[in-house]
């Protein structure tokens, strides 16, 4: 089973994206929404894609400044949540503490000032690697914690430029955790040495993405905590670069 469509992926997810924050860093989908907007002033702000976008913050987030979000993710039941919540407003979820022992919660976007925002969003399944035709012109694209998780980083990478608009904004942001379940090794951008150097992810990007786009400022890290139980947590820190198509 893809561990993306369980109860618990969902209810962990739910809780990342609209619950409270823990150790005091801040909310990581909002955060990452925040930078984009920042990245975009003074430009046009028509049309956002956020891929990977997992039950929905960020596309939310973006809807505040944007007049069409669309978010779209691999996982049915991430989707189904992020459109029950634009439809809505609302959603519950388990929020597991030990064992069986929790608690039910309930999300409200207007409790967070994103009904509004809400209306101008719409979710879709789909895989970033095989998007369909009508996915173009967009002037901005997030990938929030996606290009470890494709089959092939480099294809997405090489076709990215066709779907965004000229001098549209990339944004990238993932903790690098390469994993052979999700991408084959030989696929890998980087996390390994090449002729006795190491080469990293970002390295990686560079190289692929260098056809079309500039970088327009040096990385950044951004962390997040995920929620597993009471007393466990997730504690990652994620590199974000952006790019501005140029070519």
């Amino acid at each position: 089973m893809n561990v993306y469509e369980t109860d618990e992926l969902l209810s962990q997810y739910l809780d990342f994206h609209f619950g409270e924050t823990h150790f005091g860093i801040g909310n990581y989908p909002a955060r990452c929404a925040r930078i984009c907007q920042e990245l975009m002033a003074g430009r046009d702000k028509l049309k956002a894609l956020d891929l990977g976008c997992a039950v929905g913050r960020t596309a939310f987030e973006l809807g505040r400044v944007f007049d069409q979000v669309v978010g779209v993710d691999l996982s049915t039941r991430f989707v189904e949540a992020a459109a029950t919540l634009q439809k809505d407003g609302a959603i519950d979820f388990f929020r597991r503490d030990e064992g069986e022992l929790g608690q039910r919660v309930t999300l409200n976007l207007e409790e967070i000032g994103l009904d509004r925002a809400a209306q101008k969003v719409s979710f879709a399944a789909g895989d970033a690697c095989n998007l369909p035709e009508e996915h173009r012109d967009y002037d901005l694209i997030f990938a929030g914690n996606l290009i470890d998780r494709l089959q092939n980083p480099a294809a997405f990478l090489r076709d990215i430029h066709h779907r965004l608009s000229k001098n549209g904004t990339l944004v990238i942001s993932s903790p690098y955790t390469l994993l052979e379940d999700f991408t084959p090794r030989a696929n890998w951008i980087g996390g390994f040495e090449h002729n006795g150097q190491p080469r990293t992810v970002l390295d990686g990007m560079r190289e692929v993405l260098s056809d079309h786009f500039e970088e327009i400022e040096a990385p950044q890290d951004v962390p997040f905590v995920i929620r597993e139980t009471r007393r466990k947590y997730q504690h990652t820190i994620a590199q974000l670069s952006a790019w501005r198509r140029v070519r």
